[in-house]
């Protein structure tokens, strides 16, 4: 009987793999469904699970094939994909290996316009708060746009006719292409390091969303939000919006109409310096007539016509002043004097040695009443210390035993007050007034 060989589980793999990867129908597919469990890794690639109602198969999108999508996948997102199938063969699964992608249903730049717009609304990146007003005379007007272009020469046209003593500063850049995202904002950078710039105009003329693209994407929103100048976008005609007119400062809905907003009509500004020009002539006018009146006024004023007389009115003034301060100053003098007369006789009662001799008498005084007290006191106590004593001696068990008497302890020191307190041949102690006495109980009566 002839054994058959048994195949590894990797070389089996391997083998189903090139079977997949030959077969014409699995090399280039397209297929579409919903994406679900959607995952970016660190490294770029994509994973996720592609899905109907009847079936699933897992799908992967390397870094290399997803670089170029204008939209972010999301879970639940029905797609259309253009992909290869074959076997993973860590894992033995059949994969979809993903090439292309793009929504079902609607357009892959109008979804990703959708997407970029409100996450920059979100961050806060269109708020009405942080947008700046625009200088009413510029000094230097910049334009970023193609220096090729219908647009730069109708900015550049309005603004010398409206504003001839405008300096425009042009830094040309790419507006569509794959570049032209990185060459608006570089532009942008450059106008801000320039410093004299007071407004900046960026945008293009029209053309259709796959040529204003550049101005949708998210580094040029956060070149124009991270501007120190002023922006007005000025992108395509008054029906295109892209997101650097949510953020710029100012929306225009042609560049000839951002010129206009970004610089005022000199013929306007001089009708405005001649009516100011009118109106101060006038105000100045109306001031000097004023004021020759006032002039006028004074002049024939009691002041300008009797000027002595006013003079004298003050010299009396002076003099009836300068007698009050003299009555014044007399009786806060005479009032001084007085308060120093007693002062003077308060010093003379008070002396030092008189006040030293009054104080020697009154310690002399108080160390005799002192000391008669203290004998007083002493003798006092001494009787009552000798009645102490007498009492004492009295009441002391000593004088009781110097008169016959003795006091009889049990051995635990205890005075013997009945005949309870020993027993028959017990030890005990007598004290009398020499000593003590160390007995025996030989017999014990009671009565």
């Amino acid at each position: 009987m002839t054994t058959k060989p048994y195949l590894t589980v990797h070389a089996l793999t391997k083998y189903i793999k090139r079977k997949f990867d030959v077969d014409p129908h699995l090399v280039d597919i397209h297929v579409k469904g919903e994406i679900s469990n959607y995952k970016q890794h660190s490294s770029g690639h994509m994973y996720f699970t592609l899905k109907d109602d009847k079936a699933r198969i897992l799908a992967v999108m390397f870094s290399k094939s997803n670089k170029g999508l204008k939209f972010k996948p999301e879970n639940g997102m029905n797609v259309l994909i253009q992909g290869q199938i074959t076997v993973y063969e860590g894992s033995g699964q059949y994969q979809l290996y993903v090439k292309q992608m793009q929504p079902d249903g609607i357009g892959e730049l109008y979804l990703a316009y959708e997407q970029l717009k409100t996450k920059l609304s979100q961050e806060g990146l269109f708020a009405l708060e942080r947008k700046r007003k625009l200088p009413p005379y510029p000094k230097n007007i910049g334009v970023i746009t193609s220096p090729t272009g219908a647009a730069v020469r109708d900015i550049i046209s309005t603004i010398k006719r409206r504003y001839p003593i405008g300096k425009i500063k042009l830094i040309p850049a790419l507006v569509q292409g794959e570049n032209a995202a990185k060459s608006i904002a570089n532009a942008i950078e450059k106008m801000n390091e320039m410093k004299e710039i007071d407004v900046l105009i960026v945008g293009r003329g029209g053309g259709s969303i796959e040529e204003l693209w550049a101005f949708n994407e998210e580094i040029v929103a956060r070149a124009i939000f991270n501007s120190k100048i002023p922006i007005i976008s000025a992108v395509g005609h008054e029906t295109d919006f892209t997101i650097a007119d949510f953020v710029a400062d100012l929306r225009a809905p042609t560049p000839t109409g951002a010129a206009e907003l970004a610089v005022p009509h000199i013929e306007e500004i001089m009708e405005k310096l001649l009516n100011r020009k009118s109106r101060l002539i006038r105000g100045f006018s109306e001031i000097v007539q004023h004021q020759r009146k006032r002039l006028q006024f004074i002049k024939r004023s009691y002041v300008f016509r009797n000027p002595n007389r006013l003079y004298e009115q003050k010299m009396e003034y002076m003099d009836h002043l300068t007698e009050r301060l003299t009555r014044q100053m007399n009786k806060t003098l005479q009032h001084e004097m007085t308060g120093y007369e007693q002062l003077a006789k308060r010093l003379q009662r008070n002396q030092p040695h008189q006040l030293l001799e009054r104080g020697k008498e009154k310690h002399v005084r108080l160390n005799k009443e002192l000391r008669s007290r203290l004998q007083a006191i002493l003798q006092t106590k001494q009787q009552e210390f000798s009645k102490a004593i007498t009492a004492l001696e009295a009441l002391s068990p000593l004088k009781v035993m110097e008169r016959g008497y003795s006091l009889a302890y049990t051995p635990e020191k205890e005075i013997i007050k009945s005949i309870e307190q020993t027993s028959k041949g017990e030890e005990i102690q007598v004290m009398v007034s020499d000593g003590k006495i160390i007995c025996s109980v030989e017999n014990i009566e009671k009565g």
